[in-house]
Order: structure tokens, then C-alpha cells, then sequence
């Protein structure tokens, strides 16, 4: 888990059942690859074990994002056909964007979680990171031991909803150009595309759900291998963690509880698109020496990098990241998102938006 402190831990002694599916249906398993300690953090700062990075602007030393971050760069420098990752916050999505890569971020129940190591049980997700939609849809059809999705949605006629508030705002130039650029590939390929303010999507935002019960089940996880080995961590995935001992137990449930509610909600708002879609990341990957040189900086950065995915992830939605910029230019992703369990019409639609795009 991108850590120090379980060098010593004892080796797994099966296979997780994601691993052992893989596995089954004839995946060549190569390696492991570095993370954000304890997949704590969208950026992929990792000062154990050093902090991979995106093949854009490579003299400017700019992340791969995280927390999957030696995941997506695997894949980006041709080591591997495909990775696996979990996604609590953004954890796919955001190293697929900044690498130029497909993410599939699926419903969390979609596939079996036991033998990941959890950040927040409640909310990760185990998926893949690839170069296509295909490759994507192929790997969840064994994650989820499913018929792989292998049909195309016809893009003419495709009800899409662009969330106009907190998900399209404070964009960097090239995000908002590569976005628009997006758009209206979209709509010159037949698909209807509707502005809408989402209830369901700024409550989410505003209310962080999301976040405290990240933080809260993740100190319920680490407070005591915190309290003996704390000097051992990553500071900003310490600092994170202690965190949620400030969470009341009234405060937890509670999140819980209207994290549910939002989902429901935004379900019902959703009925009459196939998907929304917005950008994956509102920013360009950030230089990798400011957010190590200072707290302020990396955690300013991790709010900016994580703002939109994680609110699919407090929504319990399903979400894919494609690639939406020319080549050249700065990484941009497109993130289709619906709510949970349209998770194969879901990858038939990003087949469809990926050729429409490409």
C-alpha cells in the first residue's frame, strides 16, 4: 500500500478475489506499483518510495496523480496492458486524466473489495486503468463476473447532462478548452446535450459527506498502528488520517446516512439522461516540486484535483475518465457519470463517446 510500516507484515496468503478472477481468465500479472501511501491523497506524492510521474511536459517533473499513481504510469510507458487500482475519492480517474488514460470507476459493490487493503470500506472501489473503453470493458466483465460490455451506444440521440455549478467552475484555460472541444464533438455527433444545476450534485459538494466518512473510517482503521508506528508515515497521509478523530460518532452517522439520501436523490434527477458529464479533473497536472516544498501547496492542490471525482464517489456513482485533448497538448479528461448500477450502459456509452471523440 505505497507504505513502510507493513514491511513487515506477513505475506498474503491468497490471492484477493479481483487478483484471483484476473488471474483465472488468463492475465499475466507482472508487478505491483507505487501509490499514494495508503491511497490517501489524489496527487501520488509517495516520499517512501518516490513519486511517479505524467509523461507530459516531463521537464517540468509533473505528477501522474493519484492515488493510483505508478498504476496509470505503468500503463502510459507500456509496461502493462492495463492496471488495477481502488478509487475512493477520484483514485482511478484522476491518474487515467493526467496520463491520458481510461479509468472505470464502477458502483462499489459492483466488484468484491475483500483483500484490498481499505481506505474507506464504506466507499472504495476496485477498477481498472487502460488505454480504451474496450480494454476497460473487458477487464470489468471479469472483475464483476459478467459478460464482458462489448456493444457501442449510438451517440445520436444519447441524453447528456452537463452540471452547471461547482463541477464546471474554476477551470484551468486548457481544461475548459479541451472540455468544450469535448462538447461540442459531442453534439456535432447527434448527441443532445442539456445544461442542468444538479441539487443532488452541490449538496453533495457542499454537505463533504464524502470526505468524513473517508476520514472517519480510515482512523477507525490506522489510529493504532498510527499511535505505535506514527513517525513511520507519509506526514500528509498522517495528518489526513488523525483527521478523523475529530469526527464525532453522531457526525459519521449522520454523513452516512445523507450520503444515502443524496445517491437516491440524484438517482431520481437522473432518470432522464443516460449519463452527466463534466471534466475529470478541473486543473492540469501540477509540477511535483511546490507540492513537496510546502503543506499549503499540496493541500490546496488535493482539494482542486479531487473536487469532482470524489463527489460520483459521495453520490455512490459509477464513472468513466476519457482522454479529450489533442495530442500535444495538456492532459484533459471527460468523465461520463451515472448513478449506481448503470454501470454497463455506463461503459456502452463510453464506447460510443470515445469514437465520437477520437
Amino acid at each position: 500500500a505505497g507504505s513502510r510500516v507493513l514491511a513487515d507484515a506477513p505475506p498474503a496468503s491468497a490471492d484477493a478475489p479481483a487478483v484471483a478472477r484476473l488471474r483465472a481468465a488468463g492475465a499475466v500479472l507482472v508487478g505491483r506499483t507505487n501509490m499514494t501511501e495508503f491511497a490517501f491523497s489524489g496527487l501520488g506524492l509517495n516520499p517512501h518510495y518516490g513519486t511517479p510521474l505524467c509523461g507530459w511536459d516531463r521537464a517540468q517533473a509533473r505528477i501522474a496523480g493519484g492515488s493510483s499513481s505508478g498504476a496509470a504510469a505503468s500503463v502510459a510507458e507500456g509496461m502493462a496492458y492495463a492496471a488495477l487500482g481502488t478509487d475512493t475519492g477520484g483514485s482511478l480517474r484522476i491518474p487515467a486524466a493526467f496520463c491520458g488514460l481510461v479509468a472505470f470507476k464502477p458502483t462499489a459493490s459492483r466488484v468484491p473489495r475483500a483483500g484490498a487493503y481499505p481506505l474507506s470500506p464504506s466507499i472504495d472501489a476496485v477498477g481498472p486503468i487502460a488505454r480504451s473503453v474496450d480494454c476497460c470493458a473487458r477487464m470489468d466483465g471479469v472483475l464483476a463476473d459478467e459478460p464482458p460490455v462489448a456493444v457501442a451506444m449510438p451517440v445520436r440521440g444519447v441524453r447528456l447532462a452537463v452540471p452547471v455549478g461547482v463541477m464546471t467552475a474554476d477551470l484551468d484555460a486548457e481544461v475548459a478548452a479541451g472540455f468544450d472541444r469535448a462538447l461540442a464533438r459531442l453534439s456535432a455527433a447527434g448527441a443532445l446535450i442539456t445544461p442542468v444545476r444538479s441539487a443532488a450534485i452541490e449538496a453533495a459538494a457542499r454537505s463533504g459527506v464524502q470526505g468524513i466518512v473517508a476520514c472517519a473510517e480510515a482512523w477507525a482503521l490506522h489510529r493504532r498502528l498510527l499511535a505505535a508506528r506514527g513517525d513511520e508515515y507519509d506526514p500528509r497521509v498522517a495528518r489526513r488520517v488523525r483527521a478523523g478523530s475529530d469526527i464525532a460518532a453522531v457526525d459519521y452517522a449522520e454523513a452516512v446516512r445523507h450520503r444515502s439520501a443524496l445517491g437516491a436523490g440524484w438517482a431520481e434527477e437522473a432518470a432522464r439522461f443516460d449519463a452527466y458529464v463534466a471534466p475529470t479533473v478541473a486543473c492540469v497536472p501540477p509540477r511535483l516540486a511546490p507540492l513537496e516544498q510546502s503543506a499549503l501547496e499540496d493541500y490546496a492542490a488535493d482539494l482542486r484535483v479531487l473536487r469532482n471525482t470524489s463527489i460520483v464517489n459521495a453520490l455512490d456513482g459509477c464513472a468513466l475518465s476519457l482522454p479529450c485533448h489533442a495530442p500535444g497538448e495538456a492532459p484533459v479528461g471527460l468523465m461520463p457519470f451515472a448513478p449506481a448500477g448503470r454501470d454497463r450502459a455506463l461503459l456502452a456509452l463510453g464506447r460510443g463517446l470515445e469514437a465520437a471523440l477520437a
